[in-house]
């Protein structure tokens, strides 16, 4: 394949272009006639739209713990290591984007020396980009020799991880493709369980989507969160929707793919900053399949308080461009994912940024009340409303801690459990960084936050 992106098609639909024009006046439209009906009757219309926010929050924070539930009884994958497949270990291809990560790289090349495949059947890519000297200086230093390759990602726009992921995907040749972030640290025999997994899958189960955990969880009470939450999504969520053979946004890294029918559908979009959950939602529109390996890939947790609202800014704001770009032939969305896959796909991206977006006008709106007892406030909150908003406010931050407890124990981090009472707190921080990601969706849709990581931590100990 030419690696010359200019000659690649974009994948369909992509996120090159933000809002469609039948979007637009979509959008357009409905604001006036929001505008109307508050210039008509402000107190009905916000009370309408009270009853609206109640119900998707409700249904947003009961649909995760449902997911939850259904993963619960799920058997762990059995793995033999010494089983070969009858035709040999397939050719595998390791795609490792990097971008200003020159202390992360001699960490990451050490521990993928150490990866349990055979070493003449991998393809190990490092995509670094040619204006980032410091990166490129570090893995000459580490020493590229096989099954190592440093390709280069020439300077274009937009300068984002799927459009190097691209890169790398001009030049592999595996059967099997992975992505690995230079702060991640698989476990060893990964691979050999990821094409052992798809040997006894269908060929329509085109990606495996591993398990990612933090290894320096301890190190403070962001990182201690963070955790928390990533235990809850992919050991039980995503399991979850799994069960239900319903779409799965896939998460930034360790995804392993069928690498022909990767590149049948274009690979990934490089426009959308969250690249990862957009291609599952393509896969599933394609009649293709993502199943879960029960293997885990440890990263390292964002600690400072700044890097970690950036990066939720970028997942939110790309999120936003999934659901913007699968909206726009809603039709055809229905008919591709069916009506209960089509309530999933809502769910998990309109329902869950909406619910983002508007706690902290609620937040304002009962601290307003409590302290000053205003009557123009309570005329929008009736008895009737008022008390399903409470109901609401107790039983979603119930079913938010009880989640966040069912992802610690099944990790076994019990001495995360009293922290996940607080994790109420933990949605103030990602409100924060929802409405920057939504802001900046206007003011740069293709701006990527580059996280900062250290990759230093001795990750061994953590597990």
């Amino acid at each position: 394949m030419n690696p010359d992106l200019t000659l690649q098609p974009l994948p369909e639909p992509n996120a090159a272009t933000v809002l469609s024009r039948r979007q637009a006046i979509l959008f357009a439209v409905t604001g006036l006639l929001l505008g109307l009906a508050l210039w008509l009757n402000a107190r009905a219309t916000v009370l309408t739209l009270n009853v609206s926010f109640i119900l998707f929050y409700l249904a947003f924070c009961h649909y995760k713990l449902a997911l939850q539930f259904l993963s619960l009884r799920r058997q762990r994958q059995v793995f033999d290591p010494d089983a070969v497949p009858a035709d040999g270990w397939p050719r595998y291809t390791v795609l490792v984007p990097l971008y200003r990560e020159e202390t992360a790289v001699p960490g990451l090349l050490a521990h993928l020396r150490r990866l349990d495949y055979p070493l003449d059947r991998l393809q190990i890519l490092l995509l670094v980009e040619e204006d980032d000297s410091l990166t490129r200086e570090a893995v000459a230093r580490a020493g590229v020799t096989p099954p190592f390759e440093a390709v280069v990602v020439p300077v274009s726009q937009p300068r984002t991880k799927p459009k190097a992921c691209n890169v790398g995907l001009c030049r592999a040749t595996g059967d099997i493709l992975v992505i690995f972030d230079a702060e991640d640290r698989p476990e060893l025999d990964q691979l050999k369980k990821a094409a052992s997994l798809f040997v006894s899958l269908p060929e329509s189960v085109i990606c495996l989507q591993a398990s990612l955990n933090y290894y320096n969880r301890d190190r403070n009470w962001l990182t201690r969160f963070f955790a928390i939450e990533y235990s809850g999504w992919f050991d039980y969520c995503l399991p979850g929707l799994h069960r239900l053979d319903a779409p799965i946004p896939l998460g930034g890294t360790s995804n392993h793919f069928r690498l022909p029918a990767l590149r049948t559908i274009r690979g990934w979009d490089p426009y959308n900053v969250t690249e990862d959950c957009d291609l599952g939602i393509r896969l599933y529109r394609n009649g293709l399949r993502t199943a879960v390996l029960d293997s885990t890939t440890w990263e390292e947790a964002t600690f400072r308080t700044l890097p970690w609202i950036r990066q939720r800014s970028r997942w939110v704001k790309g999120y936003l461009q999934t659901y913007l770009v699968h909206l726009r032939a809603h039709g055809d969305l229905r008919r591709r994912l069916g009506l209960s896959k089509l309530i999933h796909f809502h769910l998990l991206f309109g329902a869950g940024c909406l619910c983002l977006l508007m706690n902290p006008f609620y937040w304002l709106l009962t601290a307003a009340w409590f302290i000053t007892g205003a009557h123009a406030i309570r005329d929008f909150f009736p008895l009737w409303v008022l008390v399903p908003a409470l109901l609401s406010f107790l039983a979603g931050n119930a079913a938010f801690v009880l989640s966040a407890m069912l992802g610690c124990l099944r990790r076994r981090y019990y001495h995360l459990l009293p922290q996940c009472l607080l994790m109420p707190f933990y949605w103030v921080l990602m409100s924060i960084g929802a409405w920057k990601g939504a802001l900046q969706l206007i003011t740069k849709p293709f701006f990527w936050e580059k996280t900062p990581h250290d990759g230093t931590t001795d990750w061994e100990v953590a597990p």
